[in-house]
């Protein structure tokens, strides 16, 4: 009995020691983008790992010939009067959080910029899971189906 005991203990304590562990996330640059374009942008995060922690995040959209969706000032003007927010402001808001949280959990969406806080909830999920890997190839991700 002593011995069933025994070895039932160090099963337990093998497993939970595994429960404990987490993968690392590997020093680089990792890359995620959305794989079309909606409404003429491609959003994307990019960001950057040292010893296991996010130390630089980039949020951001580009057209087909690469123009940055943040330095459109036209748009900004647009969206801002439209829906309180605009690219340069909710990109950082999101980039932000993602520094402060280091993790795609637990991420708040911003009004007036859900539709692109949805995609930065996946792309962060996807960029963190190609740094756990050291995966340096773009992750390209599919939109969630709208409902």
């Amino acid at each position: 009995m002593k011995k069933q005991i025994c070895i039932l203990m160090l099963f337990a304590v093998l497993l939970l020691s595994g429960c404990g562990s987490k993968d690392k996330m590997k020093d680089g640059f990792y890359t995620a983008e959305m794989s079309d374009y909606s409404h003429g942008w491609k959003e994307y995060v990019c960001i950057m790992v040292k010893n296991d922690q996010i130390v630089a995040v980039e949020f951001n959209a580009k057209d087909a010939s690469g123009y940055i969706k943040a330095w459109d000032n036209a748009y900004m003007e647009n969206m801002k009067t439209v829906s309180g927010t605009y690219p340069n402001e909710y990109t950082r808001y999101y980039a932000n959080m993602l520094m402060e949280k280091q993790s795609s959990d637990g991420l708040d969406a911003l009004s007036g910029a859900t539709s692109s806080g949805g995609n930065f909830f996946q792309l962060s999920a996807a960029v963190i899971e190609q740094a756990k890997k050291g995966d340096y190839h773009t992750a390209i991700v599919e939109a969630a189906p709208e409902e």
